[in-house]
């Protein structure tokens, strides 16, 4: 077996397993419960992906178990000085053709699909203070559920748009069928540069990399974000999202005086699979040429004030496949709060 295959094989199992093990973390930090709401209607459409809802939590530095850590630093992922937390997802995603009133979606449109998933994951943080790049932050993260009818994206879609008074959604008949799905993801963020204060002002600059392999998602990716604030919080590496995306994390730290910022990042990524454009790995149905390179821009405001965190974050992607009818345009509201539990 190649080195490369067994330590996907061991990173599968490391997320797998770690649940059941889990200690209590340290009783002066706590837990991070975050909760994301990604949705295109700031764009005034409904299409692509339109909708994507998260709730995650992150657990105190400590919470993982030494076979784990040690796992993890076989891998190469964690050094004797991270601190690694547990997290825990449940999340929904549901993606659409461009017109959802036609009763027969266009075969060259993007098909109607839902995914379910639960995830477990890793979150290490690392102190270097070498050369002023004094922290960076790996993230390995388990993906498991189901794409089609299973994952309830079509009774989502259609109690809210009965709720809101929208448009019903008529062609949820033709969406992928139930299949299994898993993706197991890596990201690497660290601080590149960073500037000391004035008068309360910062700024830094936090590039990143990774991947994901999966019959749901396959791609590499890498790019970086950049940050202007006042009080601008050191160990924050930006909002949980929703993935494909920016990596983004329900960890940060809390602080006494009240901090802001704004930033601004990209995204560029390979892909080699994506079930939604590439339709089912074993049944045949509805599918689309996508797109090999798509690439993410994004901008926002965060707000953090003692446990609480406030973050709005304004997406473009490209078009994700061959005659997508221009690129996709969404938010996502993303709040997380640090509970004593």
């Amino acid at each position: 077996m190649p080195p490369s295959t067994r330590r996907l094989a061991a990173a599968l199992l490391v997320l797998a397993l770690a649940s059941p093990a889990l200690a209590a973390g340290p009783e002066e930090e706590r837990g991070t419960l975050s909760f994301v709401l990604e949705n295109d209607i700031v764009s005034g459409a409904d299409r692509d992906f339109t909708n994507g809802v998260l709730v995650s939590w992150t657990s105190p530095a400590g919470a993982a178990p030494d076979w784990a850590l040690d796992a993890g630093r076989w891998l190469t992922l964690f050094s004797e000085e991270t601190s690694v937390r547990v997290n825990y997802g449940l999340g929904q995603s549901m993606y659409t053709p461009n017109d959802i009133t036609l009763v027969v979606p266009p075969a060259d449109d993007r098909p109607y699909a839902g995914w379910l998933y639960a995830s477990i994951g890793l979150v290490g943080v690392t102190d270097s203070k070498v050369n002023d790049v004094d922290q960076w932050l790996d993230q390995l993260q388990l993906q498991v559920g189901v794409v089609g009818p299973a994952s309830l994206a079509e009774e989502t879609q259609e109690f809210v748009h009965e709720l809101v008074g929208s448009d019903d959604p008529q062609g949820w008949y033709a969406q992928l069928r139930n299949e299994p799905g898993f993706v197991l993801t890596y990201q690497r963020s660290w601080r590149a540069i960073r500037t000391g204060e004035l008068y309360g002002l910062g700024f830094d600059a936090t590039p990143h990399f990774g991947a994901a392999l999966g019959n749901v998602f396959t791609y590499a990716n890498a790019g970086g974000t950049l940050r202007l604030g006042w009080n601008l919080p050191d160990a924050d590496y930006g909002p949980a999202r929703v993935q494909p995306s920016l990596p983004g994390s329900g960890y940060f730290r809390t602080q006494d005086r009240f901090g802001a910022y704004v930033f601004a990042g990209f995204d560029g990524r390979a892909v080699a699979r994506n079930i939604f454009l590439d339709g089912n790995t074993w049944k045949s149905g509805p599918s689309v040429d996508k797109e090999t390179f798509v690439g993410d821009v994004q901008a926002g405001v965060a707000v953090t004030f003692g446990p609480a965190r406030v973050t709005y974050t304004h997406v473009f992607r490209t078009p994700e496949f061959e005659g997508q009818d221009g690129r996709d345009e969404f938010g996502a509201l993303s709040v997380s709060y640090q509970l004593a539990f």
